[in-house]
């Protein structure tokens, strides 16, 4: 029998067991079928061919069939077992017939060999044009919005069909020609379409959808293509992609079609940015038919970039010069979102970053110094936080913060500079500078986001400012702080008050003289804690251990033994009170307290002589013997200027208690033997010097509590002024502070306290010079002047520094190099 195909099954009939069976295609190698029995068949009673010219085999025995394939044919596991067992059902039978099959030997194999069709059949000869016929008439159809013929199943066999028989390059060939023909005809369609720019965009927006779906169509009939041939050659593109190329070749090939789409998009979005309600839809079907075809950058991108930039251009001028900062930079905010949003809505999202970066640019890049100049400090000084925020914000989008830092410095240094250098305003310099750091410290939170070089830009600006006068600033402070922790500050809870030192603190970092602070500090110190004036000993230790972690152990060494010496004090006048001496020999009727104080703590304070009364001059004398019955080798210096007394005074109208000053407990005890005294005779009873006399006598016949009356009424004491006991006086209060004009600081004292000062700056650049040179031994003036200006933490001029090397080189400290006298060589 003539075989022309595999075989394509193998069936066996009329046996219990059945038998494997297997198919496979055709091919042109030969197959081979290996049929294994293990009982030879009795008969092979039919062999047929099927209806695709494959043999048939039946057999009327069970048998174990191994079927193996060579070359392209029917492949089958390992071999099947069928074992068929025919004959009655009694036990006996069946078990002689298995002792026969048991002594049955193995049957050779008998092998069947199936041969390939010698001829290849073949198809018919109008096959591939009638097959082109059908999908042909089926894509013109779709290209017409009509009715397909046939039905898609059919279309896609008749493609598979192609593809099977070797066809696929034809059939895709064709189709490319017959899409690339419709396309052509739609796109040149357009052409001077409406010149309605939405009319004309609408037609393009059609025309690209209805490609979109016949496209599709398209590919699902020819779907077997795409996923056979397409595949198969990388060089070809697939049917998504080939309508997409047409499409684009066609587009590009058609100028003016391009070109006024474009145009028309811009028309479109340049309306929407002035105003006007636009369909975005349009658009974004527009948009996402440039990125499909690839042309999206250079058709469109380019184009709407640079319209922009100009759109941008002449609005930024334009409200710039209409419109104030805080209006235009809300402006420019709005735009920016308007421009983020249009890049969701409808624009492709590469687009953003070239789009935002050219509106920041036109908008914000060229008129940031505009801005800066015509509204950083008019925001500044209205504390508009919120507008200043959008500002710092905007500003950094552009890299523009180094150019508001520099404003913010340039804002500092002019507002505190008319702060700084106002004499008329030294009075409230401190809180005045307080208040304008709080405000910059909350604008540098809430407008500035924290930022550290916003932070340190203030920080460098202040430091500038409070020592654009060297020594007033630090003086100032040290009076504030005074002032705060005196008695009398009613109504500020310790909370509060440790807020305002922390405040203070803070401006007396920035100070570069703190040895100026630390003079003032010592002296009002001072008097605080000897007048019994300090607010609270909890609150003036708080600020002595603030200054100790701010500059260290050395800088408030003094101004905690002047602590000490008050403690001392208190425990020399208790064991005082309880000696022999104080109980036999003080005068009756007075109590004194008496502090003794270690000069190097202490301010310096000129001795006053002062004729005391008897009885103070004796209670003096038992003290002094008493503590140095206890102290030997040390000397006890009265401090006439700084004693306070409390006077019991009757006057006709009752009796009061005067708090007094020693000196004018001293001119008010004359009184008790005279009632009317001349300027010339209380200075010869007192031997108060001339000044403090004169400001003794004003603060108590000129000030508003007069326990003296003068003659001739006046504001100054004069020579020839006559004093008498004011037996008129009344006051509501028992007790009566009399304020003594010479606890106010003087010009001289002041000028008195600088000079000191400058007295130990010279020892401590002495000491610095000294310092560096031992270590070098030998270093030229220009290094010398480097180095100390890098030690030295208070500032000082080149020329005052000269001073203090020729100084010690006449000491014979340093001396000139004979042969460079630019150098300097230390002398051990």
């Amino acid at each position: 029998m003539s075989q022309k195909r595999r075989l394509a099954s193998l069936s066996s009939s009329n046996t219990p067991g059945g038998c494997a069976s297997g198919g496979g295609g055709g091919g042109d190698s030969p197959s081979t079928i290996i049929m294994s029995a293990t009982k030879k068949p009795k008969s092979l009673e039919s062999a047929a061919m099927d209806k695709n010219g494959v043999e048939g085999l039946s057999s009327e025995q069970g048998m174990v069939v191994d079927v193996k394939a060579t070359g392209h044919g029917l492949s089958v596991a390992s071999p099947v077992t069928a074992v068929g067992l025919a004959g009655g059902s009694n036990s006996t039978g069946t078990t002689a017939n298995l002792s026969r099959k048991k002594a049955t030997p193995p049957q050779p194999t008998k092998k069947l060999v199936i041969k390939p069709f010698k001829d290849k059949p073949k198809l018919p000869a109008n096959f591939e044009d009638a097959t082109w016929d059908k999908i042909r008439a089926a894509v013109s159809a779709i290209h017409v919005k009509q009715p397909v013929s046939c039905s898609l199943e059919q279309l896609y066999q008749n493609v598979e069909d192609l593809c099977l028989h070797k066809l696929s390059g034809n059939l895709y060939q064709r189709l490319q020609q017959e899409c690339e023909t419709h396309i052509s005809a739609k796109l040149y369609a357009l052409v001077g379409q409406s010149p309605d720019p939405v009319v004309f965009l609408s037609h393009v927006e059609r025309c690209w959808q209805d490609h979109c779906d016949q496209m599709l169509m398209i590919r699902s009939i020819a779907l077997y293509l795409d996923r056979t041939y397409v595949i198969q050659n990388s060089s070809v593109r697939s049917l998504w992609d080939m309508g997409l190329q047409l499409f684009r070749k066609h587009l590009t090939s058609c100028p003016e079609v391009e070109h006024k789409t474009v145009t028309g998009i811009l028309r479109l979005i340049e309306k929407e940015r002035t105003g006007e309600t636009v369909d975005r839809t349009l658009l974004k079907h527009l948009l996402r038919m440039f990125s499909a075809l690839g042309t999206y950058s250079e058709s469109f991108e380019k184009p709407f970039i640079d319209c922009t930039a100009e759109f941008y251009a002449a609005e930024g001028t334009r409200y710039m010069q209409q419109t104030d900062v805080p209006d235009y930079l809300r402006h420019v905010e709005a735009r920016l979102h308007e421009e983020n949003e249009r890049c969701l809505l409808y624009l492709d999202a590469n687009t953003r970053k070239h789009l935002i970066s050219t509106s920041e640019k036109q908008l914000l890049e060229r008129h940031s110094p505009t801005i800066l100049d015509k509204g950083f400090g008019m925001l500044m000084d209205a504390n508009r936080v919120a507008d200043l925020h959008r500002m710092y914000l905007l500003l950094a989008r552009v890299g523009a913060l180094e150019s508001l830092k520099q404003a913010l410095s340039a804002y500092i240094k002019a507002t505190g500079h008319s702060i700084i250098v106002d004499e008329e305003k030294d009075k409230d310099m401190v809180s005045t500078l307080l208040d304008f750091k709080a405000r910059l410290d909350m604008i540098w939170e809430e407008s500035f986001s924290k930022n550290e070089p916003f932070a340190n830009t203030i920080k460098e600006a202040f430091e500038h400012l409070i020592n654009l006068r060297q020594n007033r600033p630090a003086e100032l402070i040290a009076k504030f702080i005074d002032g705060k922790l005196r008695a009398g500050n009613k109504g500020t809870s310790e909370e509060e008050l440790e807020s305002m030192l922390d405040k203070v603190l803070v401006l007396f970092r920035y100070i570069q003289g703190k040895d100026v602070f630390e003079a003032f500090y010592k002296k009002d110190l001072a008097k605080r804690l000897l007048l019994g004036k300090s607010a609270s000993i909890d609150a003036e230790k708080s600020m002595i251990s603030k200054l100790k972690t701010e500059c260290g152990s050395q800088f408030t060494n003094k101004l905690e033994g002047m602590f000490k010496d008050i403690e001392l004090s208190r425990e020399i006048n208790e064991s005082f009170k309880q000696s022999s001496q104080a109980r036999t020999k003080l005068p009756a009727g007075i109590e004194m307290n008496v502090h003794v104080l270690t000069t190097g703590y202490w301010p310096t304070y000129p001795p006053m002589d002062i004729r005391l009364p008897h009885e103070l001059n004796v209670y003096q004398d038992i003290f002094k013997q008493f503590y140095l019955s206890k102290h030997s080798g040390r000397r006890l210096m009265w401090q006439n200027s700084l004693g306070h007394c409390v006077l019991k005074a009757e006057f006709p109208k009752g009796k009061r208690e005067l708090s007094v000053s020693l000196f004018q407990t001293v001119v008010l005890m004359l009184f008790n033997d005279s009632l009317r005294l001349s300027f010339q005779d209380i200075k010869d009873s007192t031997g108060i010097e001339d000044k403090e006399l004169r400001r003794t006598l004003q603060s108590l016949a000129c000030g508003k509590v007069r326990i003296l009356q003068k003659q001739p009424k006046g504001r100054e004491v004069e020579d020839d002024d006559v004093f008498t006991f004011n037996e008129d006086f009344t006051a509501p209060l028992f007790r009566i502070k009399v304020n003594a004009i010479q606890l106010k600081e003087t010009v001289e004292e002041n000028a008195s306290t600088t000079e000191r000062v400058f007295q130990d700056r010279q020892y401590q650049i002495d000491a610095a010079i000294v310092r560096i040179m031992k270590t070098r031994k030998v270093l030229s003036h220009t290094l010398l002047i480097t180095e100390l200006f890098q030690q030295l933490k208070f500032p000082i001029k080149p020329a005052d520094l000269k001073k203090r090397i020729e100084s010690l080189i006449d000491r014979e400290y340093l001396e000139r190099d004979k042969n460079n006298p630019q150098v300097y060589n230390y002398l051990a």
